[in-house]
């Protein structure tokens, strides 16, 4: 039984006066001011059990239990004591203050007007209303309010705050931050007021600022775990990641329930490339909160980050079960998706969140991207001119949108852009991805630049240390490739492989490619001692099994090209790491030790614009196949689509590779040469849509522009016998065109440039013994094609004398190249038996 209050009558109630009561009242009022509640309370109750229906009683024993947590039953007495005297703008005040604590916040707004019905300008009802009006979303009419306290009272730092946080929710973050700063005038050291200062600087992009504010709010209040925690996110913002996982990690000591603080941990360790402990940072959040899709979606950016496409794809597929509406995951699901070359879904996962209303630069970039592997690429321009408009410094866009318009001959405004792109790059900024610089500009310098940031950015690596090795074993050569199959690196590159030397290498093929049935794919199964498809594995675990062979020297034939994979020597996969064939660039990568080249491929002079040691094969770089076949079908050039008789010019080359200043170079020549014509690859339909254009402004009829359609390798060979001369490209050399060319007998003439892929040609060329079809100038390469075509005794000698070199000159030796090639592993592997880092190495021929 409870305790009876001594100051009650013990049974007999008829009596007691009204003035009794309300002494009791006062007298229980004053223990709840003291605090003592349940003293209160119990009072309240025996003063309702004799008058039931007296509204202060019912007012204050409504208040009692709202603060002593039962809002429920509170709302019941309030409302008792409101149906009695609905004229009280107490009753009222406490009932919205009450149906706040339940979330009842459109009938605490109600309760709120009440009170300013019944006492104007009231200002805590004021107050309470902009609150509950902050709580609803309803910002402008939460702002109204605040201002009508600040008319009454400048000074009133609640008011300011309160004014600030509106603001901000309307993205009004400069007029935010300027209330945060009044209301700290008033009240300095309010922890609250620096935290929403620093936040407002947040969203306005200024991190510094906002982590001096975060760091006045921790030396206030030491034990905060909101302020560590908002000192964390501007520390990411700003980078500093070491230092950001120690305030989570605080701010998870303080409150270890923090699914937010494990989240921003998370993050924090992606950016230290941590990603396994950021995985197991998110799903600690997860657990704690299943229904946060942040860390889903985070946990799915470290999957990609390891290359675990799938795991990845099933983290954004969990936090779209969260919350179905989430543009971030549709986009990161797109990510996924495109990694694992589903481009059609990863189109419908970015339009899905277009649909939602995401607008954002990434997006369309990425959608851009998936179009331009399905080769739509009018559609793809289209999503890049979005995503420019949307985002106009976004990181890479500019180099991939210009690349794009490449691809399919769009050259205006070409010019202007490339100016533009190579200031860029030489400001630092990160412009374009590396291979688009190799491509699309000639200046080994900026190559060397735009590689450093893609690396920095996309691909940084660590370092790792290998245990000495035994001397007298086989060198073991780990070759690192997404082409072994019909593919231009394997038709080079074959019988070099099948000519190694067993009794010295160990070879072990690391495929991440398409596991096609064809016959090269054939022999490069047979050619390995080990062929490992390592497709579904992630980068740290290739690296790990190269690691766990023992792998001496990785070779890595892919580079920055398409479905490369630059992570896995990030990780440091072998003591020895070589960029070989695949990529025509240094690669801006202290990780990548060696680049394998010759010397007209790269003089001496360019040492510099390489961070690899240059390793000098004596001949050419580039491998070639001797043993591959020319078909014998005879074409006729009708059905080559080429004209009856005229002069064939051709260039086989991916459209990419024509750039303005080249085609005006072509036109030139053939306006020079009646009835000649141009023999080009059919690339995009808009390509060579363009193409005809540009002729046709250039005053060269269309009809003077043939273009050749796909066909099996064997054939491709054999119509060369209809081309008399090809033209070869700048700054961008045909490669394995440029060896189909010769191979066929067809001679090539080249333009050198100043970077490497400017110089393939006159490698090959240097290489067969054709030096005289090298110039150094577009005017000499006009006037050397011109000369050519009307000289047809000059002609023949060329084609005689490349005829005679193809069995004699070391080109297409392929057993030759081995040694040679071997030769150079040799150097790089007895340096590091030696204790020795990288230096530059000359094979002798």
């Amino acid at each position: 039984m409870p305790p009876k209050h001594p100051g009650l009558p013990p049974a007999d109630t008829a009596n007691v006066t009204a003035t009794q009561v309300q002494a009791r009242l006062r007298e229980a009022a004053a223990l709840h001011q003291k605090g003592q509640l349940e003293q209160a309370r119990i009072l309240y109750e025996a003063v309702l059990k004799l008058q039931p229906n007296n509204p202060d009683g019912l007012y204050l024993l409504g208040v009692a239990n709202a603060q002593t947590g039962n809002p429920q039953t509170a709302e019941k007495l309030l409302r008792r004591a409101i149906a009695i005297n609905s004229g009280n703008a107490n009753y009222h005040y406490a009932l919205g203050g009450t149906l706040q604590t339940l979330r009842q916040f459109d009938d605490a707004l109600a309760a709120y007007d009440k009170v300013l019905h019944l006492k104007p300008g009231l200002p805590e009802a004021l107050s309470m209303r902009g609150r509950v009006l902050l709580e609803l979303g309803r910002f402008e009419e939460a702002i109204a309010c605040f201002d009508a306290l600040i008319a009454l009272n400048p000074k009133n730092p609640d008011a300011q705050n309160n004014l600030g946080l509106a603001l901000r929710a309307l993205k009004q973050s400069d007029a935010a931050l300027a209330a945060f700063d009044a209301a700290l005038t008033v009240s300095r050291n309010r922890v609250d007021l620096h935290n929403n200062r620093g936040l407002a600087l947040m969203d306005l992009g200024r991190p510094d600022e906002a982590l001096a504010s975060f760091d006045r709010a921790t030396a206030l209040a030491p034990r905060d775990a909101e302020s560590h925690y908002n000192r964390g996110n501007a520390l990411l913002d700003l980078k500093r990641h070491e230092e950001a996982l120690t305030c989570f990690d605080m701010t998870l000591a303080l409150k270890p329930d923090s699914a937010t603080a494990r989240n921003s941990r998370g993050l924090a360790l992606q950016g230290l490339a941590r990603f396994e402990d950021a995985i197991q940072s998110h799903r600690s959040a997860i657990v704690l909160n299943p229904d946060y899709a942040d860390p889903h979606i985070n946990s799915g950016v470290s999957f990609l980050s390891l290359t675990r496409f799938g795991e990845a794809l099933a983290s954004f597929d969990a936090a779209l079960a969260v919350d179905p509406a989430n543009t971030a995951a549709w986009i990161a699901r797109g990510n996924a998706l495109q990694a694992l070359k589903r481009f059609e879904e990863a189109i419908q996962s970015y339009d899905r969140a277009i649909a939602l209303g995401a607008h954002n630069g990434d997006l369309f970039a990425n959608r851009g991207g998936a179009l331009r592997a399905l080769s739509r690429l009018d559609e793809a321009r289209s999503s890049y001119e979005r995503a420019l408009s949307e985002e106009p410094d976004l990181e890479f866009l500019n180099g991939a949108y210009l690349h794009l318009k490449a691809e399919l001959c769009d050259w205006q405004g070409m010019p202007v852009g490339l100016g533009q792109l190579a200031r860029e790059i030489s400001e630092s900024k990160n412009a374009a991805a590396a291979y688009v610089v190799v491509r699309l500009i000639d200046d080994p310098a900026l190559q060397l630049q735009a590689a450093r940031r893609w690396t920095q950015t996309r691909f940084p690596g660590g370092r790792r240390s290998f245990a000495p090795r035994a001397p007298g074993e086989k060198i073991r050569l780990g070759h690192y490739s997404a082409d072994f199959h019909a593919h231009a690196t394997m038709f080079l590159m074959a019988e070099v492989f099948e000519c190694h030397d067993r009794d010295k290498f160990e070879l072990i093929a690391f495929s991440f490619g398409p596991d096609l049935d064809d016959g090269m794919r054939r022999r490069a199964v047979s050619a390995f001692d080990k062929f490992i498809d390592v497709t579904a594995m992630s980068d740290h675990e290739v690296a790990e099994l190269s690691r766990d062979l023992g792998v001496d020297i990785a070779v890595d034939m892919k580079g920055f090209t398409t479905d490369g994979r630059p992570g896995i020597f990030a990780k440091r996969c072998a003591p020895v790491q070589v960029s070989y064939l695949g990529y025509p660039g240094t690669m801006g990568a202290e990780y990548i030790d060696y680049f394998i080249s010759d010397p007209v491929a790269t003089p001496r002079t360019n040492l510099t614009d390489f961070t690899e040691k240059i390793v000098y094969l004596p001949n050419s770089y580039q491998p070639n196949d001797s043993t591959r076949v020319i078909s014998k079908r005879e074409f006729s050039r009708a059905e080559l689509g080429l004209p009856d008789s005229g002069f064939v010019f051709c260039c086989f080359n991916s459209s990419y590779k024509i750039l303005p200043a080249q085609f005006d170079a072509w036109m030139r020549i053939l306006k020079a040469v009646e009835h000649s014509v141009l023999w080009l690859f059919e690339g995009h339909p808009a390509a060579v849509s363009n193409l005809r254009k540009e002729a046709e402004a250039r005053g060269v009829s269309a009809a003077r522009l043939v273009f050749a359609a796909r066909m099996p390798l064997d054939e491709h060979l054999a119509r060369h016998r209809h081309a008399d001369l090809f033209l070869d490209t700048l700054p961008y050399n045909a490669h394995t065109t440029a060896s189909d060319a010769l191979w066929a007998g067809l001679p090539v003439l080249t333009c050198a440039g100043r970077s490497f892929a400017a110089r393939v040609g006159a490698s090959l060329l240097s290489a067969v013994g054709l030096p005289e079809l090298i110039v150094s100038t577009q005017e000499d390469y006009v006037a050397k094609a011109i000369e050519l075509a009307t000289d047809g005794a000059t002609l023949a000698k060329l084609r005689l004398k490349l005829q005679h070199n193809l069995a004699m000159a070391p080109l297409f030796n392929s057993k030759l190249y081995a040694r040679h090639l071997e030769a150079a592993f040799e150097a790089m592997h007895s340096r590091r038996m030696a204790g020795l880092g990288p230096d530059h190495i000359d094979v002798r021929a």
